[in-house]
């Protein structure tokens, strides 16, 4: 392990942190590289990830240099900063981390932090110093939680967008949407522009007095969807998409150079993995993080008009299983319960138990290998097995594809020479 990956994984046992203190004080002793290039912030309980693909999907097509930073990885930290279509390089996040941890020590040895960044800090500033050593034009960036307090936020997007309020993570964000929606609405900023994309009506309120208190902007992208070819399925997507687009508008409207012309174009070719994402295998897979009841609901959404599956579900013991499970067990031809990978996973007696009476039947399997093999015996002739609850249980499924793809590549070896 690198000096840079041994300080990031120590940092995950300092969990989860909110406020900006930390943060200001290392982006400015880093010089504030946030500063360097023009900001796009998304926030939202759900679609905000593939909001933020659109997005840069569309500023690259416009011959934009963009970067990308995601709240989440599914296989490797790496995915998190992108530059131009691109992952960092193992090299340049390794670079990157330890210009933050230098940055933390001195802050510490002055007395001036207490003690260093939590993980999520760590990899948010260290991806901001990358981007403007990349010389970038634009950085969209996707909220980690909430808003107000998180990491994201030291910066002044151009604009900003949320996409989706839905109740998730309330033992820190509050147990109302209204609550709920102000920690998002936080990101919000004075003379400019905020999209708002579908969402109950207290949620929207509680958004529009926040604004009226900054001075910001409001666009309404809560009442249509995108109607042009997308490749991220889903009816979801498609409000996704037309949130996306509105941001677009709003960042050329603010200067931002975005050619029109190529949004659709840019919009149809979009690949968000571990978001309905289908794999080859038999019986076919279908991957998707759907980690709370509206995530669940959407994916119930869209199974309806799909072939038979059987259901593998893992997800984290904070969640409200209960809501998840009426609404993805019943359609399944049969339910295997395991365990996600992390410790804040719930186990499958306990899935078993919180899903009552929808979980009847379902089958106990902690192994997640053992769990897919059980649910490809389970499947009938020309069904599916399907994989959600968590887009960590998701991000394990494709960690051990990719490791069986590598083992056979190098199984078979390259081929005879001609």
């Amino acid at each position: 392990m690198t000096p840079a990956r041994a300080y990031l994984t120590s940092r995950i046992l300092h969990g989860m942190k909110f406020g900006l203190e930390t943060t200001r004080a290392l982006a400015a002793e880093l010089g504030n590289p946030e500063r360097a290039y023009a900001t796009l912030l998304v926030a939202g309980t759900n679609g905000k990830g593939s909001v933020v693909a659109y997005i840069d999907a569309a500023l690259r097509a416009s011959g934009l240099r963009v970067r990308r930073y995601t709240s989440r990885h599914l296989v490797r930290v790496h995915e998190r900063i992108v530059v131009c279509g691109r992952e960092i390089s193992d090299a340049a996040f390794d670079r990157a981390v330890l210009r933050v941890r230098a940055a933390a020590q001195t802050l510490v040895d002055r007395g001036i932090l207490q003690a260093h960044p939590t993980y999520f800090e760590v990899v948010t500033l260290a991806a901001f110093d990358h981007f403007r050593r990349a010389k970038v034009d634009v950085a969209v960036l996707e909220v980690g939680l909430g808003g107000r307090l998180d990491a994201t936020n030291v910066t002044e997007p151009l604009v900003s967008a949320i996409v989706s309020i839905s109740r998730d993570h309330e033992q820190y964000l509050g147990s109302t949407l209204a609550s709920i929606a102000w920690e998002k609405a936080g990101i919000l900023r004075a003379g400019r522009a905020a999209v708002v994309g579908p969402m109950l009506p207290q949620a929207a309120r509680a958004i529009a007095r926040e604004a009226a208190r900054v001075g910001a902007r409001l666009v309404d992208a809560g009442h249509g969807r995108y109607a042009g070819p997308l490749a991220l399925e889903g009816e979801h997507q498609r409000r996704n998409a037309w949130v996306a687009w509105h941001v677009l508008a709003e960042a050329r409207r603010a200067g931002l150079r975005v050619d029109r012309r190529r949004v659709a174009l840019a919009f149809a070719s979009v690949r968000w993995p571990g978001r309905l994402q289908w794999l080859p295998a038999d019986p076919p897979l279908l991957l998707d993080g759907a980690h709370n009841p509206d995530g669940a609901r959407a994916l119930a959404l869209y199974l309806r008009g799909h072939r038979p599956f059987v259901l593998v579900f893992g997800v984290m013991g904070d969640k409200k299983v209960p809501e998840m499970a009426r609404a993805l067990f019943p359609l399944a031809h049969a339910v295997v319960l395991t365990k996600a990978p992390g410790d804040r996973a719930a186990t499958p007696r306990a899935l078993a138990r919180a899903g009552g009476g929808a979980a009847k039947g379902a089958r106990l399997e902690p192994s997640i290998p053992m769990a897919l093999r059980l649910a490809k015996r389970l499947a009938p002739p020309g069904a599916a097995v399907v994989v959600a609850g968590s887009l960590y249980l998701v991000g394990d499924v494709l960690r051990r594809r990719s490791l069986e793809a590598a083992f056979t590549r190098r199984s078979i070896g390259p081929g005879p020479r001609s």
